[in-house]
């Protein structure tokens, strides 16, 4: 048994969304890491997608109530909670006006890309740790998956780097098959940076594409995993590149999996 505390932060999970492989994997690792004795917190976007009163998510006011800065822009952040049916598990809902009530995730119904889904990205890594900041629970582990989730590594070693909630944390990066092509413009770097945060820290994202999210999450993160055994031609030339810096796991299939994450968690966590 372990009593660590792993926070998840991700783009979806069942049964509240699920438009990849995120949703099914971010459902089954955590209660299978609670049923091994760690703590479990779960951050995710609140798409509009996600039927509120079907799914019984109602407002956390005493979170709610602060503003994130995405460049010149202050938005309000809303949080939202729910529980997973037939698990001991509460997922956390981060929610802006602005960004999230759409009825679609990352495409609009022509199919186009948001252009301000970097934007998205941001408001969501931010509010996520200003959330547990509020909640006032120290994460051992920060498990972050897929590319929407990439920057908190990066703040979890800058920003957020003395702050008695996060001092101690490590991070997970994990990646998936859900690449895209959209570029975002030339002031990325500018929405991104926060206190601590110098524009050569930001190399990697000076791409402003998909690769770069990934980049930056891989050379910030403690550990770095492939979800998944095969991906894209170009994906795999773009984790040719990160391994040259940083060992990639591939974490074991099938009855494995479990006890892989757990041994690394641990390991982490020293």
């Amino acid at each position: 048994m372990s009593n660590l505390r792993i926070l998840y932060v991700a783009n979806e999970i069942n049964p509240f969304l699920k438009t990849s492989a995120v949703a099914d994997f971010v459902r089954k690792l955590p209660q299978a890491m609670q049923e091994k004795g760690m703590e479990i917190r779960i951050l995710v976007p609140r798409f509009g997608l996600i039927n509120e009163r079907k799914n019984r998510l109602h407002e956390v006011v005493r979170l709610s109530g602060i503003n994130i800065a995405v460049g010149e822009e202050e938005k309000p952040l809303i949080i939202k909670v729910a529980s997973i049916p037939n698990a001991k598990l509460q997922v956390y809902f981060i929610d802006n006006e602005d960004y999230f009530q759409r009825k679609s995730v990352f495409h609009d119904k022509e199919n186009n890309f948001y252009p301000d889904n970097d934007e998205r990205a941001i408001f969501f890594c931010k509010g996520a740790l200003e959330t547990v900041k509020k909640l006032g629970w120290a994460p051992d582990v920060v498990h972050c998956n897929d590319w929407m989730t990439s920057l908190i590594p990066m703040y979890l070693k800058t920003t957020y780097k003395n702050d008695p909630i996060f001092k101690d944390a490590k991070s997970v990066f994990t990646v998936y098959n859900t690449e895209f092509s959209h570029k975002f413009g030339t002031d990325l770097l500018d929405k991104v940076k926060m206190l601590d945060i110098e524009d050569s820290m930001l190399s990697n994202l000076e791409s402003a594409d998909y690769n770069g999210f990934i980049k930056i999450g891989a050379e910030y993160a403690d550990a770095v995993i492939k979800a998944e055994d095969e991906f894209k031609d170009n994906l795999d030339e773009l984790f040719s590149t990160i391994e040259k810096d940083k060992k990639i796991d591939t974490i074991e299939k099938g009855d494995g999996f479990t006890e892989s994450y757990f041994n690394l968690y641990n390991e982490l966590a020293g």
